[in-house]
């Protein structure tokens, strides 16, 4: 197994910045969207963009917030399940066409917002733009320095923000 290009929680700036990441992180996980359902976004994005570490992190935080074996192992194929609510779906929805935004035409279809604002109040609609953003953003930085998933533990991203 190679290691990773380069240990950005270990270099001062990366430390720094990793730390303002996660407070901004922390708005996202502070609201009332539901934590079920950003950690569902969160590894939707993650497994897309190829981001092991992040991966990593997504399943574990939700496995440790009482996600289910099965709903896990099925967000990959979220469309052909019966396991995702019409909220979830939507979301889902948003964290795919968010993140595929070079492979399509039309970004975030007009479909997608429209079951994504169906299902979810202003707030929450805020906090699910800002979550597909910032994963987005952390599967790039874990991508370019190959960060590794298999490590993470529960809550370990906590003491940034502390």
């Amino acid at each position: 197994m190679t290691e990773s290009r380069f240990d950005m929680f270990s270099n001062e700036l990366g430390a720094r910045f990793g730390k303002r990441f996660a407070s901004a992180s922390m708005v996202i996980a502070q609201s009332t969207l539901p934590r079920s359902t950003q950690e569902l976004v969160g590894l939707r994005a993650s497994q897309i963009n190829g981001c092991g570490w992040c991966t990593d992190l997504h399943t574990k935080e939700a496995a440790a917030a009482g996600e289910t074996a099965v709903r896990l192992n099925l967000v990959a194929a979220w469309r052909e399940t019966t396991v995702f609510t019409e909220a979830e779906q939507a979301a889902l929805a948003l964290a795919e066409e968010g993140t595929r935004l070079g492979d399509a035409s039309h970004g975030v279809s007009d479909e997608t917002w429209a079951q994504v604002r169906k299902h979810y109040d202003d707030d929450q609609v805020a906090a699910l733009v800002c979550l597909v953003a910032m994963i987005n953003a952390a599967n790039r930085l874990g991508v370019i320095v190959r960060q590794k998933g298999g490590s993470y533990q529960p809550g370990m991203l906590a003491s940034l923000t502390s």
